[in-house]
């Protein structure tokens, strides 16, 4: 059997999609469909059950969950602008600590996601060198979080063990339940689709224009698609980049997206919210060596490809990743 937790999600459900296409069914998911899109996401999905992820942990500190080959942690908070640093910690570290443990006391393969949160503003860099983590400076608690259980993997000596996944901007179809923290591919085609134009924010430092600062932005089939790559090398372990090596600015997404929708560009600058514009990323960009020298050699969907094919084959027809 396969776990997802956080399978209902965004990369949790496009996962168990991607494990239907090799024909695989026997897969628990984890998650609360707590949201009627997160329901759409599974409808046309094969999986054997799904539970609460309270269930699910009072299973594995129980014993009683037996049988899991691999285990995919997808599910955490994710949201950047979350403040209650106790929840994060349960829900984001501990929780992860408990799996961890019961995936290494029962040898099933354990990939978690870490995040490119951990990076912060981007001046230590963006490698996933473990033997760097503790010079990285996340800008908040969620990215915090993320970076305080890949501290404490390392310290545990379980990065030789387990696999974790910095995944950088990833967008696609099933992130449509994730409100605020939904890609700005999918926020800008409905600005784009119901007001002709879209917005994006000015720029507060002189070295970048308004819209030129930079994202490393992967479709989610590629981001899935390494994820896949570890639990079919159990010989791989470690701390791993997920993104594409390239960036591209905001202006060069709205363009994207303005000629997969037919249109011509029309675009807003505005005002940054004064919450967020300490703690803004101007430039990311993974380090992908460690990945390729780890064996993964698939090639990547271009910005443009991607954001077309997201855009007429899921959002114009309003349709989900389906088995």
């Amino acid at each position: 059997m396969i776990v997802v937790t956080g399978g209902a999600g965004f990369i949790g459900s496009a996962i168990v999609h991607a494990l239907n296409q090799r024909g695989l069914s026997d897969i628990c998911v984890v998650d609360l469909e707590d949201h009627p899109e997160k329901k759409n996401n599974l409808a046309p999905l094969k999986f054997s059950r799904r539970i609460d992820p309270d269930t699910f942990l009072a299973q594995v500190k129980d014993g009683s969950l037996q049988g899991v080959d691999t285990l995919f942690h997808l599910g955490a908070c994710s949201s950047t602008t979350e403040t209650d640093v106790d929840f994060l910690t349960r829900n984001n570290v501990e929780y992860t600590q408990h799996l961890a443990r019961f995936c290494l006391e029962r040898g099933t393969r354990f990939i978690y996601a870490s995040s490119a949160a951990t990076y912060g503003d981007g001046w230590q860099g963006y490698s996933d060198d473990v033997t760097q983590l503790e010079i990285l400076k996340p800008l908040n608690p969620y990215g915090q979080s993320k970076q305080d259980f890949d501290l404490w993997a390392r310290e545990e000596g379980l990065l030789s063990r387990i696999v974790g996944l910095k995944y950088f901007n990833v967008f696609g179809p099933n992130e449509y339940h994730k409100e605020d923290m939904r890609s700005l591919v999918l926020k800008g085609y409905e600005q784009i689709r119901d007001t002709g134009k879209i917005r994006l924010f000015k720029s507060y430092k002189p070295e970048y224009g308004d819209g030129e600062q930079v994202r490393d932005f992967i479709y989610v089939r590629d981001a899935v698609a390494m994820t896949l790559f570890f639990m079919d090398h159990p010989e791989v372990n470690g701390l791993f980049n997920v993104g594409t090596g390239e960036t591209h600015c905001w202006n060069d997404l709205a363009r994207a997206l303005f000629r997969a929708m037919g249109r011509e560009p029309v675009i807003d600058y505005i005002e940054m919210p004064d919450s967020i514009r300490d703690q803004y990323q101007y430039h990311t960009c993974a380090e992908m060596g460690k990945i390729r020298a780890a064996g993964y050699t698939s090639p990547l969907t271009p910005l443009d490809e991607a954001i077309d094919d997201y855009v007429k084959q899921y959002l114009i027809p309003a349709r989900h990743l389906t088995a």
